[in-house]
């Protein structure tokens, strides 16, 4: 059985383990910014730069980082069936970043194998931001990936860090109809109350209306875990519970 063009079978067992290897998809970025990988800026140890080259980096301005991670939303999926020599089946993913500065999104496989349920089964990558960005509000991100014509599949799942779409089927288009947490860009100002303490309203950002993983620092509160998550929310709180600072690891 024909699964998946043997350019993508070559890689996608790697791909799976390394998160990072191409599997013959190109995708595009919307709206993303670039950079280059941190290094020593003599600041002391490998990696550090004491003041950040991104306009819109916020929060540590320590270590710089590039790491391959899920983008934080998946929004859509469209499988396209060629009718061009030479023919090809084409899925387009649509997606959201938590911040600008996310590039190289890709698909590639969640595991490797055949599937008993015949649904390819993809994660929705691509490179994070080098330093921390505030919260302006998500960006939205596309990605593509090449199937054989012959393809047997029956449909296809995508899976991003916060969600995950499925395609009953092999044509058309589906889309997220479900909620997507608050951006945060206009959180700034305003009073947290985490979930079980009170609830929504004016004024007001909800614990149970931010991204899975928000995190809230307040005057005396420590940074225990881990500090490199760029789909996890900071929230800084002054000794009112309201926010001084919102954004993305």
């Amino acid at each position: 059985m024909k699964m998946i063009g043997s350019k993508i079978c070559t890689v996608a067992a790697a791909a799976v383990v390394a998160l990072g290897l191409s599997t013959g998809a190109f995708a595009q970025a919307q709206q993303a910014q670039g950079g280059q990988p941190g290094g020593d800026q003599g600041g002391g140890a490998l990696g550090y730069q004491p003041q950040g080259n991104d306009q819109n980096a916020a929060g540590p301005s320590g270590a710089t980082r590039q790491l391959q991670v899920p983008v934080l939303y998946v929004t859509g999926i469209e499988v396209i069936q060629g009718v061009l020599d030479p023919k090809e089946v084409i899925v387009r993913v649509t997606g959201l970043t938590s911040s600008a500065g996310w590039t190289a999104p890709e698909l590639i496989p969640f595991y490797y194998g055949k599937p008993t349920d015949d649904v390819l089964d993809l994660q929705f990558i691509a490179t994070s931001p080098e330093q921390s960005q505030k919260a302006d509000g998500f960006v939205p991100i596309t990605a593509t990936f090449e199937l054989d014509p012959e393809t047997t599949f029956k449909g296809v799942r995508v899976r991003a860090y916060a969600n995950a779409l499925e395609l009953k089927g092999m044509t058309g288009s589906v889309k997220f109809d479900g909620k997507v947490a608050n951006d945060c860009k206009e959180c700034a100002g305003k009073k947290f109350v985490d979930k079980g303490q009170g609830q929504a309203g004016p004024g007001i950002v909800y614990g149970g209306d931010l991204t899975p993983d928000y995190r809230p620092i307040g005057p005396t509160h420590g940074v225990k875990g881990e500090v490199h998550n760029p789909n996890r929310i900071n929230l800084i709180l002054d000794d009112q519970n309201k926010i001084t600072m919102a954004f993305w690891e």
